[in-house]
């Protein structure tokens, strides 16, 4: 028994690495024990233990989580992703199937990786099931060779030393096995601020009126209650009506429990929402919500689960069996099982974001995100309140998310994205949404990867380096408030025609009615760059137009669709890159690219000496010409 747990032993610390990259898993254990003898409970053990490292560690698997291990690999940080389900995308998922939301003006649209995921699902998942739609999360991850995921496990401890957070200890109930995984820099994108077992300062609830001295907020006195969570039903149309029975643990409900007022807010900009139970065709459930007074978000998860099904079959049932015939033409196809959570913890860090910074637009000078959605803030009584579920204020597009609000003001290396990040109540109802949390999340895996690289903290770089690290994020689409992006000394030393320069101004999208952008028919060669003299380029950058406008690139249709969504047809399918060779008139190609569906595309290329370099399209998404917003030579 001692020589097979010996090899054992000796198999892992072999495999283990300081990198993602060459960590061991289970299928790799396994095959190191095939060929061994028999096992019984006499020489084996039920519960496998590993160690492994990385660099970057990022503790959930959301939006947020993704694009943080996402952007940290991609400028080369070794980063392991856990994540406590089987699929990514959390309240995105297939098992949640909430509405990606943020910003609500087209020019404002997120970009980043982000759009880079959703244009990769019009490409692969056209139809826009929600299974295949995990599955384009899960590529987005598993084709970044820095990344190691490992799903179906949850972070359960923390090591310490010090004040530094040196490893997470993590149970994955689906190989049995128990993971202490060490890192430099550890993450937390789990919505619920799980790392705060370490004693980072964090808050739960809603402060009193006067802590921020926030005028939309009613509290006079702090509380522990916060917004409810909620689980979706999706619906498909039906040419016979049969009647629908609830289970009979289920709520029953009548006319009378609907029956109150619901008066229409008479101050501009504020909304009122109520239980809207005749828009059912919007197939949007999220009144279904189980509150956060008398309910602890976390710690009553499983209460929760059980309140909202009931709440979801009565209302179905209630709705289908209606005289006034509103779900007569709709079947019910699916009940969510795993609430969605909009409010839990909230971390503190050196700022934390009030309900006055995003009315006055969130002008800070270490802006790395940005956000558009109002100052939603639910019912504390979740559904079974009598009139208003909720308040909407309206605020500024674009108002600024500062780098102050995302590390912690007491562990040194833990940062955050998504909803847990140092907000208040009322600040926390606007950031909350996915497609914010999303940017958040790009913003603090771009920061992660320069931490690494500098070995310093994140205090450290917020004083020395946050002008870089603006610099990086709208490099990588990631529009920032009150700021237009930087072009390439390349290409602010080239020359071009007239007609070429929006391609050069740093504004990769329309703008406040200025259109920002070039069209190229397929085959036309006037897409490019001059120089005097030779230069060297090593590369190339360019913003392909996605359509930012179209909102249905996010996850909101009946199941039974079956028009197909089609890609943004004036993006650049097909393309290729051409340099001249000096003191002719050849054209060497340099890089080409079929079936593209991205709106930032970096290429590089072996360094050439050139005096011209240009873009040809050969092939749209469908459109005569191609639009491009921008075109970098590095």
């Amino acid at each position: 028994m001692k020589k097979i747990f010996s090899i054992l032993s000796m198999a892992v610390a072999m495999l283990v690495s300081t990198t993602a990259s060459a960590q061991i898993t289970g299928v790799e254990l396994a095959r190191k024990q095939q060929g061994s003898e028999f096992q019984t409970n006499k020489n084996d053990q039920p519960i496998r233990y590993v160690d492994i490292e990385s660099q970057v560690v990022v503790c959930g698997g959301g939006l947020a989580g993704i694009c943080t291990a996402v952007s940290a690999a991609r400028h080369g940080s070794q980063v392991i992703l856990i994540q406590d389900r089987p699929m990514l995308g959390g309240n995105a998922s297939s098992e949640m199937r909430m509405g990606i939301v943020g910003t609500r003006e087209d020019q404002y649209q997120e970009a980043g990786i982000l759009e880079e995921m959703q244009c990769r699902n019009f490409y692969y998942n056209p139809l826009q099931r929600y299974t295949l739609w995990d599955d384009v999360m899960y590529s987005t991850v598993v084709e970044e060779k820095n990344i190691k995921l490992l799903l179906n496990t949850s972070v359960r401890d923390v090591v310490m030393n010090g004040k530094e957070i040196t490893a997470v200890k993590c149970w994955n109930s689906n190989n049995y096995t128990e993971y202490t995984i060490k890192g430099k820099l550890f993450v937390d994108c789990t919505g619920d601020g799980i790392l705060r077992i370490s004693g980072a300062e964090y808050r739960r609830g809603t402060e009193a009126k006067g802590t921020y001295n926030e005028k939309y907020l009613s509290n006079e006195v702090a509380n522990n209650t916060t917004m409810g969570n909620s689980i979706l039903m999706q619906l498909r149309r039906t040419t016979e009506h049969h009647p629908f029975k609830a289970p009979d643990w289920a709520y029953h409900f009548t006319d009378e429990d609907f029956n109150y007022d619901t008066p229409k807010s008479t101050i501009p900009g504020v909304k009122i929402h109520y239980k809207y139970l005749h828009q059912v065709h919007d197939n949007n459930f999220w009144w279904i919500e189980c509150s956060g007074k008398g309910y602890d978000t976390i710690f009553d998860a499983n209460e929760i689960q059980f309140e909202l099904k009931k709440i979801a079959y009565g209302v179905w049932e209630y709705l289908k069996n209606h005289s006034n015939g509103v779900a007569r033409d709709f079947d019910l196809v699916w009940v969510g099982s795993i609430p969605g959570k909009r409010e839990s913890t909230r971390y503190v860090a050196p700022h934390t974001l009030t309900e006055q910074d995003i009315l006055s637009g969130g002008h800070f000078e270490d802006n790395v995100a940005y956000g558009g959605w109002g100052l939603d803030d639910h019912n504390p009584n979740g559904f079974f309140n009598r009139g208003p579920a909720g308040y909407d204020y309206a605020v500024k597009q674009g108002y600024g998310i500062p780098f102050d609000c995302l590390y912690s003001v007491n562990v040194p290396n833990l940062m955050f994205a998504g909803r847990d990040i140092s907000t208040s109540h009322m600040a926390f109802s606007a950031t909350r949404v996915m497609a914010t949390c999303a940017l958040i999340g790009q913003a603090v895996g771009t920061a992660a990867d320069m931490i690494i690289d500098k070995g310093i903290t994140p205090a450290e770089l917020r004083k020395n380096h946050i002008k870089e690290l603006q610099d990086k994020l709208e490099d990588d689409d990631c529009m920032l408030p009150y700021r237009w992006r930087k072009i390439y000394p390349l290409t602010a030393a080239a020359k071009t025609l007239a007609k070429n320069e929006p391609m050069r101004n740093g504004i990769d999208r329309e703008w406040n009615g200025e259109d920002n952008g070039v069209y190229a028919g397929v085959g036309e060669t006037h897409l490019a760059y001059t120089w005097d003299k030779p230069i060297t380029a090593s590369g190339v950058r360019f913003i392909f137009d996605s359509d930012l406008k179209v909102r249905g690139k996010r996850m909101r249709k009946l199941e039974e669709t079956t028009e197909r969504a089609k890609m943004p047809t004036e993006m650049a399918k097909d393309f290729h890159v051409e340099v001249r060779i000096p003191g002719t008139n050849e054209w060497k190609t340099v890089a080409t690219v079929k079936e593209n569906y991205r709106r930032l595309v970096k290429l590089d290329f072996d360094a050439v000496k050139t005096d011209a370099v240009r873009i040809v399209v050969d092939k749209t998404w469908g459109a005569e010409k191609a639009h491009i917003f921008a075109f970098d030579v590095k």
